[in-house]
């Protein structure tokens, strides 16, 4: 598969799309070609800034810097404001927009900026039960001890603040979480719970259950691939094996249920039957955390040539079955992406984060260029 054709084809869309959006974000594109765009008011702005630091990473294109620079000051503005920064999404906002800035450039605005940043996902903890709290205020009687799968992805900004300030409770704080998370969201086959309670008081574990899965015991596809990316992550910063092996099982489990076509349905537990939405987000996920893992593995691993190989194998679908392939009239990379299919949301369309892990995973194969959750 030459992965560099596949890249220019986004570079297309992407310069095409700077000026259809705008100063607006794009996020799913509800059956239509066309994204809808909205303004600082989700967790996914972050992915469009992250797919222009990709692209300028790749072509040094000055028009497309100019884009990502101009995008990373409204992410300021958003922080000086707090608007709608109520939720641990914090790190997929901050960490593709101000932090992939520093990583390039070396800006110490866009570093100050990403460290304030952190700050700000540090008000997520709750001390009494040692979680950062997914969703809500402090004390909500529904999410106020709930933490879920995707957080994981939101860690590396703590963990990449201490290694910038020497401060080692960001770092700590985040190696606490990624343990329950490991301890409470893997299952004993490998699948995963989406999001898991616990008593806001005591710490105590109540209950796994989930959001926009199936049913509460079943496994979100989505959920599972931020788990093997966000356990890779947890090894690299903290090299604890237990992470690492957390990786390994969710990937496993991930590899053995797909399809006939290596493209994930919504859930691994739902008919797999022709009209059940896929969720091509989930696959270029796991096609980036699968490269992370292997990065992380000698070459006698038994584990490493397989995950390679189904890497390539998911990859290569999803370039020949569902990638827009640089089509002027459409402005997504990815169709059959899925937001919530438990939600009636956006159930069969292209998702912004499903886009940013495709570019990413393709900039991963062709040049080893792994995004921006970490300092190269």
């Amino acid at each position: 598969m030459n992965w560099q054709s596949a890249i220019e084809q986004t570079v297309r869309t992407t310069t095409d799309n700077i000026a259809r959006f705008g100063d607006r974000f794009p996020i799913v594109s509800e059956g239509s070609a066309s994204y809808r765009l909205e303004n600082h008011t989700s967790w996914t702005e972050g992915f469009w800034t992250g797919i222009l630091w990709l692209t300028y990473e790749y072509n040094r294109d000055p028009f497309v810097r100019e884009a990502a620079a101009k995008s990373v000051d409204s992410f300021k503005r958003r922080l000086d404001e707090d608007r709608h920064l109520d939720h641990h999404d914090i790190g997929f906002l901050y960490s593709l927009s101000a932090k992939a800035q520093w990583i390039l450039e070396k800006d110490e605005e866009a570093k100050a900026l990403a460290l304030r940043a952190a700050d700000r996902l540090m008000k997520r903890w709750r001390e009494e039960s040692q979680l950062f709290q997914a969703w809500g205020p402090e004390g909500d009687p529904d999410n106020g001890g709930r933490i879920i799968i995707d957080c994981l992805m939101n860690l590396p900004l703590l963990c990449w603040a201490t290694e910038q300030t020497g401060n080692p409770a960001y770092a700590a704080r985040a190696r606490i979480h990624a343990e329950k998370s490991r301890r409470f969201l893997v299952r004993g086959d490998d699948s995963s719970y989406h999001t898991f309670y616990f008593d806001q008081q005591t710490g105590d574990a109540v209950r796994g259950g989930t959001h926009q899965g199936y049913r509460d015991g079943s496994t979100w596809t989505r959920g599972q691939a931020w788990g093997i990316y966000g356990f890779a992550l947890a090894y690299r910063y903290f090299r604890d094996p237990a992470f690492l092996e957390a990786s390994k099982r969710l990937a496993r489990y991930f590899v053995a249920h797909l399809p006939e076509d290596h493209v994930a349905y919504w859930d691994f537990d739902v008919p797999q039957i022709e009209g059940t939405p896929r969720d091509s987000s989930a696959s270029a996920i796991a096609a980036c955390g699968m490269l992370e893992l292997a990065g992380h593995l000698p070459e006698g691993d038994p584990d490493r040539e397989p995950l390679l190989l189904a890497v390539r194998q998911s990859m290569e679908s999803l370039t020949s079955r569902y990638f827009t392939a640089g089509d002027a009239a459409e402005e997504g990379f990815l169709r059959h992406g899925s937001y919530s299919v438990r939600g009636g949301a956006s159930p069969d369309d292209f998702v912004i984060w499903g886009d940013y892990f495709y570019l990413e995973a393709l900039l991963r194969l062709h040049q080893d260029s792994p995004g921006y959750w970490y300092e190269r």
